[in-house]
């Protein structure tokens, strides 16, 4: 349970609606407790928050509408944890949260970025694939109400959280561009007057792993205190490369924060923040899941590298050209060859090229709230954000030159924020505007075989390394926003909700793309700023181009309290994702202008319900999004290029309970959804493939996925308490890129972790724990291309490992 202290809370309710089936499981448990629950309260005559109040228990304050409210009084689903829950159920950073959150997909290293703190997340099957910087996320991250505006930096580590709150459905009212699926809200512990206090942690495990944090609470004067706090983490990586015995997958990070929070007057408190996180490690733990022996590429290369029997056709060569030939490599077991017989296993890479990970993100923020009154407050947040981050991986995973990314950015963000709230009696609102302002430079060397022109494929076949893409992309992002949303009690226990925003993003790119010959990859460190190799450019592109992309768009809810114990409501929602420019291209004709794409959009429908009774809690959440202007991956040629050329449907239930009874050491809780997701329409792109078809599913959109964790505290002794716990998390199969490639497909898995845990004195602990308990071989990425350059590649999870932790406060 999350625990802070208790605002005034205006009571939140919600019309009656008729739920999707699929949670009997939850329904029963909640059955069975609701008459002994409902009649402590209703033999006592107190409402259900007195109930818990006298119980000794406070409810979880969440800010998914920018004010404090209780959980289930907020028409909106949320799945809320505090710090002690995240410690407690093993959630040791971001990307662990889709084992214990309904519809949230979160998976580390994107598909075209190599970089391991690259996040790639989904709620409700909306997101975002493409890690690179023309490209915005679909769900958004926020620590400490401060937009993270990449995926790299996306991946946050969990050292001094206060909690953490996932708002599944779109978000684009109060929090703007980008949170169509969703948004994930990380608060900081913040410092407390008048006390000097602290807590720490060390943990050892398998891998050679080792990790400390450490945090104190520093009292300055009676209105104001700071707090610092920092951590590292470093373990053995658990894939292995065959060429050189380098190990991917290996923790290598550091974390730094300070804040600083004061009181200078009784109506005025100002906060002040700083993180900085660094990750150096060795590589993605890509292994090498296929190759197309049918397509040019692997043909070319089994050529060139002698391949007994490889031939290939030498009439016309473009790519595309129904002329070109079909290749042939035969599928026998040589090192020469360039087909399945290259696999070398799921934690054994076969791959020769430098690889490399990389990220360096810091920030700092400022916030000042001033109450002008008892109903009206001003609030600001200022904040500046860097990230410098530098990817390279193999991504064909075997010996030959098929295809290397090497992926490095310098982003630096700027963004302000500024509200009016106010609250009194049956009416509360806010009104608010917002600036945000980023510059990113970006370059990306794509070493291959693929050829641009056939001189190329004969250097290939003479023994050449190929050919090289070489990227630079300038790109800024000014956007604008203004909002205002409103709720008033009509009557008692009704209230209507409603709300706008206008956005406006100027988007702008410059470029420069070149074609070099001879390809070779630079040594990954330090981060260069390169220059052109011997050879020359085959092509210049150098321009800048501009666009504008705005949206107005609501939301709108009615909620209903019908008895103390039971919230319901009805909403709608319409948020957008920003569009962009496409900065990938492979031999372009003179005159040719980056194709921009639009923005896409979703529109939800949910109603749900929230019950609270006694010690027990069940909240329900159906839902219908029509998914319209989908930006999706196209190929021309070689490059991935996207396209507003998709519209979907997707469909859900959601149901989390908790039952924590007051007095006894059990605590339980649980969670599931249940997705369908339907592709009803792509548009025909000419010159380009699609890489979707109506039918297929889309990507990190599982239909099934459930979680629960049971714990039980014993006393033994007067100052010693032991607490067993186990969690499990089930999730069914899934896609990790549009369209249908089974070499990366996921079936349905279940994942368990164990611990035990030890407290003693009020203020140490020892813990100990299995991750992955029963070994589970299992997919947390994948990504292919095998109708063209012909290579697939997937990340397996983290074997069964284990861990031992001592904690202490003081």
């Amino acid at each position: 349970m999350m625990v802070f202290k208790t605002p005034q809370l205006r009571v939140r309710r919600v019309c009656k609606s008729r739920l999707m089936g699929g949670s009997a499981l939850l329904m029963l448990a909640a059955t069975s407790a609701l008459p002994a629950a409902a009649q402590v309260a209703g033999t006592t005559g107190n409402t259900q928050q007195e109930v818990r109040e006298q119980q000794g228990a406070e409810p979880i304050v969440v800010t998914a509408r920018r004010r404090e409210e209780s959980l289930q009084e907020t028409p909106i689903a949320i799945s809320a944890f505090s710090a002690e829950t995240l410690q407690e159920r093993q959630i040791t950073q971001t990307s662990d949260l889709e084992r214990i959150t309904p519809s949230l997909q979160f998976k580390p290293a994107g598909q075209l970025s190599g970089n391991s703190a690259s996040s790639v997340v989904f709620i409700r099957g909306v997101g975002q694939l493409d890690p690179t910087a023309a490209v915005d996320p679909g769900v958004g991250i926020y620590i400490d109400e401060v937009y993270v505006g990449r995926a790299v930096g996306g991946t946050i580590e969990f050292g001094d959280i206060a909690s953490v709150e996932v708002l599944r459905g779109p978000q684009g009212t109060l929090f703007g561009r980008n949170t169509i699926g969703g948004a994930i809200l990380v608060r900081t512990k913040q410092p407390e007057f008048g006390e000097f206090s602290g807590d720490g942690r060390l943990r050892v495990g398998e891998d050679d792993l080792f990790e400390g944090f450490a945090a104190l609470n520093l009292p300055i004067g009676e209105t104001i205190a700071a707090r610092v706090s920092g951590g590292f983490r470093k373990r053995d990586g658990y894939v292995i490369r065959a060429f050189d015995g380098l190990d991917l997958g290996n923790d290598n990070s550091r974390t730094l924060n300070g804040a600083l929070r004061w009181e200078p007057a009784y109506n005025l408190e100002v906060s002040l923040r700083a993180d900085y996180t660094k990750r150096k490690e060795n590589g993605a733990p890509f292994v090498f899941a296929g190759i197309n022996e049918n397509a040019p590429v692997p043909a070319i290369v089994s050529v060139a590298a002698g391949c007994p029997g490889a031939t290939i056709p030498f009439a016309p060569l473009a790519p595309g050209d129904p002329n070109f030939g079909a290749p042939f490599v035969p599928d026998i077991d040589d090192a020469r060859c360039a087909n399945d017989f290259q696999e070398l296993g799921k934690y054994t890479n076969g791959g020769t090229a430098n690889v490399m990970s990389m990220s360096e993100v810091w920030g700092m923020s400022g916030t000042a709230t001033l109450d002008l009154s008892d109903s009206i407050t001003l609030k600001s947040i200022t904040a500046y954000r860097s990230t410098e981050s530098r990817g390279i991986r193999d991504a064909d995973n075997t010996p030959f030159l098929i295809i290397t990314t090497d992926v490095g950015s310098q982003s630096d963000q700027f963004s302000q924020e500024v509200q009016l709230q106010y609250d009194s009696g049956p009416l509360s609102g806010i009104l608010g505007a917002y600036y945000f302002d980023e510059d990113t430079n970006e370059r990306a060397t794509v070493p291959l075989s693929f050829p641009p022109s056939p001189p190329v494929i004969g250097s290939i076949l003479a023994g050449g390394p190929g050919t090289r893409d070489l990227q630079f992309s300038d790109l800024e992002t000014r956007s604008i926003a203004v909002f205002g949303e409103a709720s008033v009690e009509v009557v008692t226990d009704l209230e209507l909700t409603g709300g706008l925003r206008y956005t406006e993003d100027r988007k702008t790119y410059a470029g420069t793309v070149l074609n070099l010959f001879p390809a070779t990859l630079p040594d990954p460190d330090p981060l260069p700023t390169e220059a052109i190799p011997e050879g020359g450019p085959l092509f210049i592109y150098d321009e800048p181009f501009r666009d504008t992309f705005s949206a107005l768009t609501g939301s709108a809810s009615a909620a209903y309290r019908f008895t103390d114990w039971l919230n319901g409501y009805v909403s709608y929602a319409r948020s957008f994702k920003s569009g962009g420019f496409n900065t990938r291209y492979n031999a372009p004709p003179p005159g040719f202008e980056p194709v921009p794409f639009g923005e896409e959009t979703v529109d939800s429908y949910e109603v749900g319900a929230k019950m609270q009774l006694g010690d027990l809690r069940l909240n329900l959440a159906a839902f219908q999004a029509d998914y319209s202007d989908i930006q999706l991956v196209f190929r021309q040629g070689v490059v991935p290029l996207l396209f507003n050329a998709g519209k979907a449907r997707i469909r859900g239930f959601e149901a989390e309970a908790s039952y924590h009874p007051f007095g006894s050491g059990l605590r339980l809780d649980a969670g599931m959804s249940v997705l369908d997701d339907q592709i009803k329409s792509i548009t025909e792109v000419p010159g380009a493939t699609a890489t979707v078809q109506p039918g297929d599913d889309l990507p990190l959109t599982p239909s099934f996925q459930g979680n629960f964790a049971i714990g039980y505290e014993f006393d033994v002794g007067t100052d010693y308490t032991v607490t067993p716990r186990f969690d499990g998390s089930y999730t069914s199969s899934l896609v990790f890129i549009t369209g249908s490639v089974p070499e990366i497909e996921q079936d349905g898995y279940f994942v368990g972790n164990a611990s035990i845990e030890l407290e003693f004195m009020d203020r140490y602990r020892l813990q100990a724990g299995v991750i992955n308990l029963f070994d589970k071989d299992y997919l947390i990425q994948g990504n292919a291309s095998l109708g063209t350059l012909g290579y697939a590649e997937k990340i397996y999870a983290r074997p069964q490992n284990w861990y031992v932790q001592l904690s202490a406060e003081f």
